[in-house]
């Protein structure tokens, strides 16, 4: 089990949990960006378990400028310097293929570390291909909800790739999974691993609260409450997984 995290007390709670691997990122609620320095120093000071960084400069669409290239090669260099263990990318062209030679580039300074592609692939407008030049590139993951809004729902086009992935590269199930459906996905699909936040509600310690001012956009979360990866939904997650693949 993979867990997507945000900071370092998600970070302890994911090992504590029985986690496999923290994919560390920020703003998870855009989808996940390029965490600080910082974030990854701490983390590594308090868990033992891999901690893939995810590089990506913004939320939004994949398709990067030079600039922005130029910003995740940076991000790329010092995160690598400092202590990751592994990275998440995923770049696009415009037409909705994968950017062979945008990616090519992230993975080669990334040297002997491994590389997961994210769910970049679900935007691609022909996932078999994407699938194909992702393997052709040397990834060592595929992270994917199935081109659908959960891997539920996506759950026979994850199927789909991990028949026709034959094990070059592993396809790892994300999106939406929580004890009630880890189960039925890695039973219909096949996966041996599976990616998932396990958060729970954490309130804050905050005496004082003003709840008339946010510090976000109009849409933005309570300001006196954030999510935290949850150890005993990630224990449960393990714990089911665990039984699937004995079964």
């Amino acid at each position: 089990m993979e867990v997507c995290v945000d900071s370092v007390e998600s970070a302890y709670k994911a090992e504590l949990g029985g986690a496999s691997r923290v994919e560390l990122c920020a703003n998870l609620m855009e989808g996940g960006t390029t965490p600080s320095l910082g974030m990854l120093k701490v983390i590594k000071e308090h868990v033992k378990i891999p901690v893939f960084c995810m590089l990506r400069p913004r939320g939004g669409d994949f398709l990067y400028t030079k600039e922005e290239m130029k910003v995740m090669i940076w991000d790329l260099n010092v995160l690598k310097e400092h202590g990751a263990d592994g990275f998440v990318i995923g770049a696009l062209t415009s037409d909705g293929s994968v950017d062979k030679e945008a990616c090519k580039k992230l993975i080669d300074l990334a040297g002997q570390l491994p590389v997961t592609f994210h769910r970049a692939i679900d935007m691609c407008c022909d996932w078999r291909q994407a699938l194909e030049d992702i393997i052709s590139l040397g990834c060592h993951r595929v992270l994917t909800s199935g081109q659908d809004s959960s891997a539920l729902e996506g759950l026979p086009t994850i199927k789909e790739m991990i028949q026709q992935s034959r094990g070059r590269i592993t396809v790892m199930p994300a999106g939406g999974i929580n004890e009630r459906n880890v189960k039925r996905i890695l039973d219909g699909c096949g996966a041996k691993e599976f990616h998932a936040s396990a958060r729970s509600l954490c309130q804050s310690a905050m005496l004082y609260k003003n709840s008339s001012v946010a510090m976000g956009a109009s849409l933005s979360p309570d300001e006196f409450s954030h999510k935290v990866t949850d150890d005993k939904k990630v224990m449960n997650l393990v714990t089911i997984a665990m039984q699937v693949s004995s079964s």
